[in-house]
C-alpha cells in the first residue's frame, strides 16, 4: 500500500514538534544556575551522542562539499539559537518563550519562499501574517512586565530567526541520512559552545541538571532534528516549519501545568492568532497534474511513494539510496515544489 508523502511528512513533523516542545520548560528549570553557552553545549552534546550511536557502522552520506553548509548550520542552529533561547527563557519565562517559538515557522516560510523560491499557497501567507501578529502581541505582553521581559522576548525571537536559517540551510541536505547531519551539526555545536563557555568562565550545572540537559538534547535536538529532516524530505522546508509550529503550544501547556502563570491579556490574545495560523498551515496542500521527464539520479528514497516503483532482487523495503532511472510520466497527486522530483514551474 502506498503512503501519501504528505501524511508521512506531517506525522513525522508532529512527532518532532512534540519532542522539541516539551523541552523548553524543562531546559528553563535545569539551566536556572547555568551559563547560556554551557547549557547549549550540554544540549548538543546529548544530540551528538544520539547521532553517533544511531549512525554507527553505516555508510557516511555527507561529502566534503557539504562542509561549508554544515559549519553554517552548526553556527546558526547549535550555537546562536540555543544560547539566545536559554537567555530568553531566563528573562521572560518558559510559557511566554514557548509561545514566541511560533515565530520560527514565520521566519522559515519567509526565507523558504523569498530566498529559496519554495512555492507556498496564499493561505500560508495569511497564516504567516496571523502568527506574526501573535508574536507582536507577545512582545507587547513582555514589554508590560518591564525591560527584562522585553529583552528576553527579543532573545527568543533572535533564536527563532537563527533556527529558521538553520532549517533552510538544512533543506538541501534532507536527502542525506539524517543522523549523519545530526552527528556533525551537534558535534560542531557542542565543541564550539564548550570552548566559548570555558573561555568566558560560565557556570556549569550539577550532575542531576547535567543529565537532564543531556537527555533533552538527545531527544529534542537529536531525535527531533532527525525526524525534522525526514519531514523536510517529504513536505519541504516551509511546510515542515509550519507543522513544527505545534511545538510552542506543547511547551506552553507543559509550563502552564507546571504552575507558571505569567500570561497577560496580550499573551492570551496571541493564542488564537497562533492557533489560526497553525490550522491554515496544516490544512494546505498543493496538487495538480504535472509532467516528469525521464531522468537518472541517486538519492535516498522509498518504494511506497508516488515515484519509485522499480524492483530489487532480492526485494528491499525501507529507505535506501542507489542510482536509479525514472521513465517519463504524467500524473496528479499532492506534492511539494522543493523536492527531488517536483522542480517544475507554475
Amino acid at each position: 500500500m502506498r503512503r501519501s508523502p504528505f501524511v508521512v511528512g506531517i506525522v513525522t513533523a508532529i512527532v518532532a514538534a512534540v519532542m522539541f516542545g516539551v523541552s523548553a520548560p524543562v531546559i528553563a528549570w535545569a539551566s536556572r544556575s547555568t551559563g547560556v553557552l554551557a547549557t547549549a553545549c550540554l544540549l548538543y552534546a546529548g544530540a551528538a551522542l544520539i547521532g553517533i550511536v544511531a549512525r554507527s557502522r553505516r555508510a557516511f552520506t555527507l561529502t566534503r562539499a557539504d562542509a561549508p553548509r554544515l559549519a553554517a548550520i552548526a553556527a546558526c542552529g547549535a550555537v546562536i539559537a540555543p544560547a539566545l533561547l536559554v537567555l530568553g527563557l531566563h528573562r521572560t519565562g518558559a510559557l511566554t518563550a514557548s509561545l514566541l517559538l511560533n515565530l520560527e515557522a514565520v521566519f522559515t516560510v519567509v526565507l523558504a519562499t523569498v530566498v529559496r523560491h519554495e512555492l507556498v499557497a496564499r493561505r500560508v501567507w495569511v497564516a504567516v501574517v496571523a502568527m506574526a501578529a501573535g508574536g507582536a502581541a507577545l512582545a507587547l505582553d513582555a514589554a508590560a512586565r518591564g525591560t527584562g521581559g522585553l529583552i528576553g522576548a527579543f532573545a527568543v525571537v533572535g533564536a527563532t530567526l537563527a533556527w529558521a536559517l538553520d532549517n533552510n540551510l538544512t533543506q538541501p541536505l534532507s536527502h542525506r541520512k539524517p543522523f549523519d547531519v545530526v552527528a556533525v551539526k551537534a558535534g560542531l555545536g557542542a565543541t564550539l559552545t564548550a570552548a566559548l563557555a570555558f573561555v568566558l568562565g560560565e557556570a556549569w550545572p550539577d550532575l542531576a541538571s547535567t543529565l537532564v540537559l543531556l537527555a533533552c538534547g538527545a531527544t529534542a535536538y537529536g531525535l527531533s532534528l532527525a525526524l525534522y529532516i525526514l519531514a523536510q524530505r517529504r513536505i519541504g522546508a516551509a511546510r515542515t516549519g509550519s507543522v513544527f509550529a505545534l511545538a510552542p503550544f506543547i511547551g506552553a501547556l507543559v509550563a502552564w501545568l507546571a504552575g507558571e502563570r505569567t500570561l497577560g491579556i496580550w499573551a492570551f490574545a496571541s493564542i488564537p492568532l497562533f492557533g489560526f495560523g497553525v490550522y491554515l498551515h496544516l490544512s494546505e496542500q498543493h496538487k495538480h497534474a504535472h509532467h516528469h521527464a525521464a531522468e537518472d539520479h541517486d538519492h535516498l528514497h522509498r518504494h511506497d511513494d508516488e515515484h519509485h516503483d522499480h524492483t530489487h532482487d532480492p526485494p528491499f523495503t525501507g529507505e535506501h539510496a542507489h542510482p536509479h532511472h525514472h521513465d517519463a510520466a504524467d500524473h496528479e497527486h499532492p506534492h511539494i515544489h522543493d523536492d527531488a522530483h517536483h522542480a517544475h514551474s507554475h
